[in-house]
């Protein structure tokens, strides 16, 4: 069986535009990053990687394996969980690098 390669879809979208509003110094980078991420093809983090060199992954509590992309010149994270076999990008948390390192990474417990 064949995966079919689709577009990623994002799912929860309306967080990096509520984001956007309240820290307007991520609103271009944050369109910038959904743009790409519509257009993209992911069938790895490999694929991630390329489209986005500043990406890592990172294990959270709940033993998934989400996408941590730096956003607006390393200001802000972006947490995301990528389905790569549906095709779809989840929007978990969009922080700023403060509240990224606040804790020693508490949002991970979080999730």
């Amino acid at each position: 069986m064949f995966l079919k390669l689709e577009q990623v879809r994002i799912i929860t979208w309306r967080t990096l535009w509520e984001f956007g509003d309240k820290w307007p110094a991520s609103a271009g980078p944050l369109r910038e990053w959904y743009k790409l991420t519509l257009g993209a093809t992911w069938r790895n983090f490999a694929d991630v990687k390329a489209t986005f060199g500043q990406t890592d992954q990172v294990k959270v509590n709940s033993g998934q394996t989400v996408c941590v992309f730096d956003i607006g010149g390393n200001k802000f994270r972006l947490v995301v969980f990528v389905s790569y076999a549906r095709g779809k990008a989840y929007i978990l948390r969009v922080m700023t690098h403060k509240e990224y390192d606040k804790g020693h990474q508490q949002w991970k417990n979080d999730l």
